[in-house]
């Protein structure tokens, strides 16, 4: 086995190489978006997806020769999910029923309450083995679909169909799970990864509707 313990930069605790998360090992889960029954046909068709981004804003004051700045209210960016349109209509069925579920768009009628059609997110980050081991979970609470692309027809191309959804949300939990010496996951704490998250939006995994 190859010795890695001398290619990192050195510290005080020593110089070895931590292995870094990989961008293509993850998924998509989703709780109660469009059809509900079978979220596994959404999951098995994410193409890509962006993890959230938070930004406070900017509160100025003005002193006797100088000027502090303190953090004021802060803003979930919205996340994208990009997604292949499967050849058996099943992302397009679970995407047109949300965006029902938001909206009748024949009837132009809408939901009484915000809860009758928010759902969950989660993305999971995977340690790449089989059967994986989560290792980073993303919760994003109180989602709606802001904006959905569905792409476009094209004969000068073999690239596969696309739905491109951005999501607004109210705000995110992450929890982490440390691995041991031999990959594997730390215990469970309350069916959550680790005693609490370490950045907490609405509490530990809160999935608002």
């Amino acid at each position: 086995m190859a010795d890695l313990t001398s290619f990192g930069v050195p510290t005080d605790s020593g110089s070895s190489i931590v292995m870094p998360k990989l961008q293509y090992r993850f998924r998509v889960k989703m709780i109660n978006f469009g059809l509900e029954a079978s979220s596994n046909d959404f999951t098995q068709n994410v193409i890509s997806v962006t993890r959230p981004s938070l930004t406070h804003d900017e509160i100025t004051i003005d002193a006797y020769n100088s000027r502090a700045y303190v953090a004021g209210k802060h803003t979930w960016e919205p996340i994208t999910i990009t997604l292949r349109d499967d050849i058996n209509n099943n992302v397009n069925r679970h995407v047109a029923a949300q965006l029902q579920k938001q909206l009748n768009h024949g009837l132009q009628s809408a939901p009484a309450t915000a809860s009758q059609y928010k759902f969950g997110i989660l993305v999971e980050q995977l340690d790449g083995a089989q059967p994986a081991t989560v290792i980073e979970t993303w919760s994003m609470n109180g989602c709606f679909v802001q904006n959905v692309n569905y792409g476009e027809n094209n004969y000068a191309t073999s690239d596969v169909m696309q739905i491109t959804l951005q999501i607004r949300f109210d705000a995110a939990d992450i929890h982490n799970s440390e691995l041991n010496s031999d990959g594997e996951q730390g215990a469970l704490t309350n069916g959550t990864l680790g005693a609490a998250p370490i950045l907490s939006g609405l509490g530990s995994n809160a999935l608002r509707g």
